[in-house]
């Protein structure tokens, strides 16, 4: 395993175990959680989208900047930029870029049959974070690695904010509650569990909000930051009201739905 994959699984790790401890200690919604058949799922679609990366894509992100370091291409090394500058600004950009993707998962059809498979998870919790199809993460990882070509992103940048970006999807996916002060104070910067929550609403106007994963900055710019839901917290719907049975559970279901969607199967 690589450095950067080393890195990788030790945040994963040690994020997931914090979180997962941190929302069974202080849980915002008290609603059963289906953990035995849901967490399976989730943790089984995390471990498959791992292999896509690792195994069936051609290109990662890391490897990209790494390519574009050797080969001096990319912004930042046709403008000389110093290292820390370029390592800033690829880090900024890379937010943005995953904000503007989620934002057109939620406008275009055919990313937005792969992207519903994370939506249609009926809790919301740490694992929520891990749900999404294999083809959301491959074109996902494919428009990282055009970004980090076009910018000349430096490989440090790069590591650091896939750690921070894994780290913080599942900080604010998680269904823990913090109190009001602090909530408010990390929302000028981070994106919390009650904000992101608001996002999985089955209210489409709440859905179509805080695409944010990790900063908020790019939401309250582009005005699609929503503070509190209409229903509140505790009663705020989660899900899709397409898909409330029983098999949003399972993996095989996750997988079919972007198909059965973009061939009309029933």
């Amino acid at each position: 395993m690589t450095q950067e994959g080393i890195i990788r699984l030790a945040v994963f790790i040690g994020m997931f175990a914090l979180f997962a401890l941190m929302e069974a200690a202080f849980p915002r919604r008290n609603e059963e959680q289906d953990r035995r058949v849901r967490w399976v799922t989730n943790l089984g679609l995390s471990l498959l989208n791992t292999l896509v990366v690792r195994f069936a894509l051609p290109v990662v992100a890391v490897t990209a900047a790494v390519w574009a370091q050797e080969n001096q291409f990319g912004i930042a090394h046709w403008f000389v930029l110093p290292a820390v500058v370029a390592g800033i600004i690829g880090f900024f950009a890379l937010d943005f870029a995953v904000w503007f993707m989620h934002l057109l998962s939620h406008k275009i059809p055919f990313l937005w049959h792969v992207h519903k498979v994370h939506h249609s998870d009926l809790r919301f919790d740490v694992t929520t974070a891990l749900r999404f199809h294999p083809v959301e993460i491959a074109l996902s990882m494919l428009w990282k690695v055009v970004v980090v070509l076009l910018l000349g992103i430096p490989v440090e940048a790069v590591v650091i904010f896939e750690a921070v970006l894994n780290g913080a999807a599942m900080f604010n996916h998680a269904n823990l509650k913090l109190p009001v002060v602090l909530d408010r104070l990390l929302r000028l910067f981070l994106v919390t569990p009650d904000m992101h929550r608001i996002h999985h609403s089955q209210i489409r106007s709440e859905a179509d909000s805080n695409y944010g994963f990790n900063l908020t900055w790019w939401d309250r710019a582009f005005g699609t930051y929503i503070a509190e839901p209409q229903k509140g917290q505790s009663q705020l719907d989660i899900g899709l009201k397409a898909y409330q049975g029983q098999d949003t559970r399972r993996i095989g279901w996750a997988i079919l739905l972007p198909f059965k969607s973009w061939f009309k199967v029933k």
